[in-house]
Order: C-alpha cells, then sequence, then structure tokens
C-alpha cells in the first residue's frame, strides 16, 4: 500500500477515534453510559442519524447546526476530531504500525479526552486513570519503549510528587490545592512514559500553566479569582515529551552547558 494512501486512512481512523472521544467528553461526567441510548441533540433530543455522525464532514455538511432545531453544534467537536486524527499521523510517524504506536495513541486519546472534561467540570474521571495506570505499567512488560522498572518508578513518583505538593499545601494553607485526579493523571502517565517523563511534565506543565495564570489575570484587570484546572497542562507537558522530549532535553543540555 502506498504511503500516501496509509497515511490518509490513518487520519481517518484518528477522526473516527475523535468522534467516540467526543462521546465520552459530553458522557463521563455525567455518568451516562458510552454504548446507550444512540446520540441525540442536546438541545431538542432528537436522535442524530448515522450520515449526520460522519466526522467533520457531517459537521462541515450540516454547517455546524443540529438538522432538526437548527441549534449550534459546538465548534469543540470539530477540532477533536481533528486533532485525534492529526495525533493519529503523529503516532504513526514517530513509532510506524505497532504495538508501540496503538498503546502510545491510546494514552493521546486519554489525554484529550480528560484535557477536555477538565476544562469544563474541573474534574478527572477515575474511570479513565485508574484503568490507564494499570494498562501502562502492565503494558511495560511487552512493549520495548519502556521498561517495568521505569514504568513503575514513574507511577510512583508521578502520585507522589503530587501528593507530596498537595499535602504541603493543604499544611501551610488549610485548603486544598491539588485534585486528586491531577495526582492519578501524573500517575498514569509515568506509566505509560516512565519517570524522566514525569519530571519532563511537571515542568513543563507548570511553566505553561503559570504563563496562563498571568495572561487570565492580565485579562480579567486582577478581577476574581479564576479557577485552573491543572489537568490540561499535565497533558500538554506529557504530548511534548510524548513527540519532542529527547529534542527538547537535548537543547536544554545544551544551553546549560552540561556535557553528558
Amino acid at each position: 500500500m502506498e504511503p500516501l494512501v496509509v497515511k490518509v486512512w490513518i487520519f481517518l481512523f484518528g477522526m473516527a477515534v475523535g468522534s467516540f472521544l467526543n462521546v465520552c467528553i459530553y458522557r463521563l461526567p455525567r455518568s451516562l453510559s458510552l454504548i446507550h441510548p444512540r446520540s441525540i441533540c442536546p438541545s431538542c433530543q432528537s436522535k442524530i442519524a448515522f450520515y449526520d455522525n460522519v466526522p467533520v464532514v457531517s459537521y462541515l455538511w450540516l454547517r455546524g447546526r443540529c438538522r432538526h432545531c437548527g441549534t449550534a453544534i459546538p465548534l469543540r467537536y470539530l477540532l477533536v476530531e481533528l486533532v485525534s486524527g492529526l495525533f493519529a499521523l503523529s503516532v504513526f510517524a514517530h513509532y510506524g504500525l505497532s504495538w508501540e504506536g496503538l498503546f502510545l495513541y491510546g494514552l493521546v486519546s486519554a489525554l484529550i479526552v480528560i484535557t477536555f472534561i477538565d476544562l469544563d467540570h474541573q474534574i478527572i474521571p477515575d474511570v479513565i486513570t485508574y484503568p490507564g495506570i494499570a494498562i501502562g505499567f502492565l503494558a511495560s512488560f511487552v512493549l520495548k519503549h519502556i521498561t517495568y522498572k521505569e514504568s513503575l518508578i514513574g507511577m510512583i513518583l508521578g502520585g507522589g510528587i503530587l501528593l507530596l505538593i498537595a499535602w504541603g499545601y493543604y499544611l501551610l494553607t488549610k485548603k486544598e490545592g491539588m485534585g486528586g485526579g491531577d495526582i492519578k493523571l501524573l500517575a498514569m502517565i509515568g506509566a505509560f512514559l516512565g519517570w524522566k517523563a514525569v519530571i519532563f511534565t511537571i515542568f513543563v506543565g507548570s511553566a505553561i500553566g503559570t504563563v496562563a495564570g498571568i495572561v487570565l489575570a492580565i485579562r480579567t484587570n486582577g478581577g476574581r479569582r479564576l479557577a485552573i484546572p491543572f489537568g490540561p497542562f499535565l497533558g500538554i507537558g506529557a504530548l511534548l515529551f510524548l513527540f519532542f522530549g529527547p529534542q527538547i532535553l537535548g537543547w536544554y543540555v545544551a544551553l546549560m552547558g552540561w556535557k553528558p
């Protein structure tokens, strides 16, 4: 099969997965089944026909509106499908058609769902992180990109660091500053990617989160305090490590003048 044809099929596969991720993003925080009932319009409750559920194409054909009531469909549905397709291509470019690639695309998909749920509801579902921790660790026994020791250390370090930060913050302020979902999310990232990814993710996620917090503070002119979920920034850090970790670490080492 020609390389271009393979890439097209992978992109289509990724968009189809993105359509399912949209279902997860909407239903998981509402404790709804992912299988039953079939998709409906949240506004008019009309069932969505299969031909209106074709990733990206249906959204564009319907001009982003429900066929029955005309209510606008959030642009995010289109965005998730496109992003999922692009990530599928990115994973393929780095890992090819392999079990490692499929495994890591599963991590990417989980991070997409977690990011949007955390942005909307400030929660990270245990139904994703608990199985993710177990899958990440068990897969390390058979996949080549990580050893079971790296996975175990990453899992313990990931959960342990944020747990210590949460305890320390509570002791100092008597307030909760770090959600349990973030702790389990970083443990899951460590189980999939190892301890180096944990350190990288915390550093990069904190840096990006700080910048985002400053920007929001400026835009609100120091007004009401906004609760900014940390999960999306941890997800960004993990994705950067997955695709660009060695290059970024190499650049940082060169910048600091360290010798390997």
